[in-house]
């Protein structure tokens, strides 16, 4: 799934990573493997997140989805393997349909991060 701005920074306040740029020369290779996604580069490899429930109260929680681990010591090189689910889950505030923020609390910040 693609993530809003908002939503990526939401994301990366419950679970350590850095978005892949768009632009990155990779980008086009993973794209073909796995779609148009946003991704993140973690201690684990590359991960996306895809959602799994969302609730009346408007939260929506999506799991860390880990689509290729570090095949070297150095966090340069990935292997891919089919697409595995971490234990990482992370909650994103409900959005309007124009990919703003509905909630009018501190975008981005949720200490939430459960194993």
């Amino acid at each position: 799934m693609r993530l809003s701005q908002a939503r990526v920074e939401q994301a990366l306040s419950q679970f350590e990573a850095h978005v892949l740029p768009d632009d990155h020369p990779s980008m086009a290779r993973i794209k073909g493997l796995w779609g148009d996604h946003t991704y993140f580069l973690a201690p684990n490899g590359l991960n996306i997140v895809e959602p799994i429930e969302s609730g009346d109260s408007g939260v929506e929680v999506a799991a860390v989805i880990n689509l290729a681990d570090w095949s070297d010591g150095t966090g340069t090189s990935l292997s891919a393997h089919d697409p595995q689910s971490t234990e990482v889950l992370v909650e994103f505030d409900a959005e309007d349909v124009d990919g703003s923020d509905a909630a009018d609390d501190e975008p981005g910040v949720k200490p939430h991060l459960r194993h």
